[in-house]
């Protein structure tokens, strides 16, 4: 069993991941912020990789990723920041990128040095199952996760597809849409999970648009695990004492514990 799917071995624990874009606002953030997250209630914390064509993500993320590149955040700078997180937090850790960065690196490298950074799965919203056995088999011999998204258009083919190779969990996007903060969720979302829920055994996570204690809540009813991203960057953005991050991630705690 990965370290992943160890956190959904739990009975009755929904599982809380927050999202981090690595060098924003610095990477003294970054570095402030992550053990914060595990120290306050999450479960995974995804490290966003910045990338100058974000396509799944909304404005709040896209500014991130922006500024952390004019920062000059590589992707060999995001695995030596994952490497000395590993050795302050004992949560899981999830690299989310696009695929051109990592084809660029090199697949093979790529995942060693993820696997050496203590990294300890990814996230690719690009890469379609499809396209991705090379990097599968990769990812495997690495001891990687490699976590496929789902969303509300997806075609019962797809579903099927992704749930006989998503591996430590699927993510559900919410919306058809980009990520950022909504003020309600989607209408179809119990009907969502409930269709992926019949052909998946994996668990499944819901991300995109989650931002208060409330929704998480009633995600938390119906899901695996929470997925926030938005609203903790526009808190930490807010706070350098990264307080109303650590606020916020408890509250959050609290609603999907109950």
């Amino acid at each position: 069993m990965s370290r992943i799917s160890s956190v959904f071995s739990k009975r009755g624990h929904t599982a809380l991941i927050a999202y981090v874009t690595v060098g924003y606002p610095s990477i003294e953030a970054t570095l402030k912020a992550v053990p914060l997250l595990a120290a306050s209630g999450c479960d995974i914390v995804e490290l966003g990789i910045p990338f100058s064509d974000p396509m799944a993500d909304g404005a709040t993320i896209q500014k991130a990723s922006f500024h952390a590149l004019q920062n000059g955040v590589n992707l060999r700078l995001c695995l030596q920041v994952a490497k000395q997180l590993s050795e302050r937090i004992d949560i899981p850790t999830v690299f989310m990128t696009y695929f051109n960065p990592v084809l660029n690196y090199g697949l093979e490298e790529f995942c060693a040095a993820c696997r050496g950074s203590g990294i300890d799965g990814l996230i690719i919203p690009d890469l379609l199952p499809e396209e991705a056995s090379d990097l599968e088999v990769i990812t495997q011999r690495q001891g990687l996760d490699l976590i496929y998204l789902l969303a509300p258009s997806s075609t019962e083919e797809r579903i099927r597809l992704v749930a006989e190779r998503s591996r430590g969990f699927i993510y559900l996007v919410s919306v058809t849409g980009v990520t950022g903060v909504r003020d309600r969720l989607p209408a179809g979302l119990q009907a969502f999970i409930t269709r992926v829920k019949k052909a998946a055994s994996q668990p499944l996570c819901v991300g995109f648009g989650i931002s208060t204690a409330e929704q998480a809540r009633q995600v938390g009813r119906i899901a695996d695990g929470v997925i926030v991203g938005s609203r903790v960057i526009q808190l930490m953005e807010s706070d350098e004492t990264m307080a109303a991050v650590q606020d916020f991630i408890r509250e959050l705690r609290s609603a999907v514990g109950e």
